[in-house]
């Protein structure tokens, strides 16, 4: 993998990964003025979570036709002034998270509020507009996942940043602003509900990760297994498809995988999403997220994995997070995971 950096027009970073040498970067010519976000978290006084407001995304790009389109290379609308690349990666010109954004007051009305310091990134995996990551040589796969792995590395030293977060939102029903296959990365400036739910189980039992592999390993949902790696349906699956992805030896993030591992995830990694398009003949709106430890804490906790699931319950039905999910987030899945492990299994023949 060879890196370089180079900087828009308007002052964002963006970062090529390249599997051969020589790239020179291409100037922005687009006089973009300089990003001057607005973001900030507030706890919700009920539940303790935080909720960031950030009213500039209101206006981000919206699914622009492919001849418009900001990830591919070169075009008067693009983001990445390149004329061809492999894996490129850029600030967000919407972000969620900023470490420019300004300071807040520290309350409103007697609710918390912080500045919402951070960084939101955009992974383009590459610079054709109609692959997907499923479609993708071995060989870019795995750059990516050294790009990944970089920018985990190289966000979580960022001062504030508490948690770094990869992900691939996939699919007009999942909510994409964008068809071009891509990724993004939030480092938040706060270790999110999620982890601090399963950094609380994990400390109660330290031994969780391990023995949840080991027993997934021994039951009927597993899909994929390797060397270093194991793909199973969760036994308490929330989503109607829903697949985690995990490392056999412990390691709290994507920077801390040896070569060996990279090169096996992304093998497994592909096979797993060709086999989830397969389930329905037709590509699978997906979410896939990688839970990483936090920056500072509980990293010999809590053990990387990928979570990928949908929203697609049939061929022609989609799960609606209605009363029950997104009103008590008491979940409810209309499919047995041992049904859909089986299925995910026999589409890769």
């Amino acid at each position: 993998m060879n890196r370089t950096k180079a900087r828009l027009s308007d002052g964002r970073e963006i970062v090529y990964y390249d599997e051969a040498p020589g790239r020179v970067p291409a100037a922005d010519q687009r006089g973009l003025a300089p990003v001057e976000p607005v973001c900030e978290t507030r706890r919700d006084p009920l539940t303790g979570d935080r909720v960031t407001i950030t009213a500039h995304r209101n206006t981000r790009t919206f699914l622009p036709p492919a001849d418009q389109c900001p990830l591919c290379p070169g075009g008067p609308a693009s983001e990445i002034p390149d004329p061809s690349y492999d894996v490129a990666v850029f600030e967000n010109r919407f972000p969620s998270f900023d470490v420019r954004t300004p300071p807040v007051p520290p309350s409103i009305d007697g609710v918390e509020r912080a500045r919402g310091a951070g960084r939101c990134e955009v992974v383009c995996f590459t610079d054709d507009h109609s692959a997907s990551m499923a479609l993708l040589p071995l060989s870019r796969v795995r750059t990516v996942i050294d790009a990944w792995a970089d920018r985990t590395a190289e966000l979580s030293a960022i001062p504030g940043v508490a948690q770094v977060y990869v992900f691939e939102n996939r699919g007009v029903e999942i909510g994409v602003t964008l068809h071009h296959p891509h990724g993004q990365i939030y480092a938040y400036p706060f270790t999110t509900p999620r982890t601090e739910r399963m950094l609380a189980s994990a400390a109660a039992n330290p031994d969780l990760f391990a023995g949840v592999l080991k027993a997934e390993r021994a039951g009927g949902r597993t899909v994929l297994a390797g060397e270093h790696w194991t793909a199973y349906v969760p036994a308490a699956a929330r989503w109607p498809v829903e697949v985690h992805l995990t490392p056999h030896r412990h390691v709290p993030d994507l920077a801390a995988l040896d070569p060996g591992e990279r090169d096996e995830l992304a093998v497994l990694y592909r096979d797993l999403l060709r086999r989830c398009d397969a389930l329905y003949g037709a590509p699978l709106p997906y979410v896939a997220g990688w839970h990483q430890a936090p920056v500072g804490e509980g990293r010999d906790l809590l053990r990387l994995h990928l979570e990928l699931f949908s929203i697609r319950r049939a061929p022609d039905k989609i799960k609606y997070l209605a009363g029950s999910e997104s009103g008590m987030a008491a979940w409810i899945n209309d499919v047995p995971p041992e049904d859909i492990a089986a299925r995910l299994r026999a589409a890769g023949g």
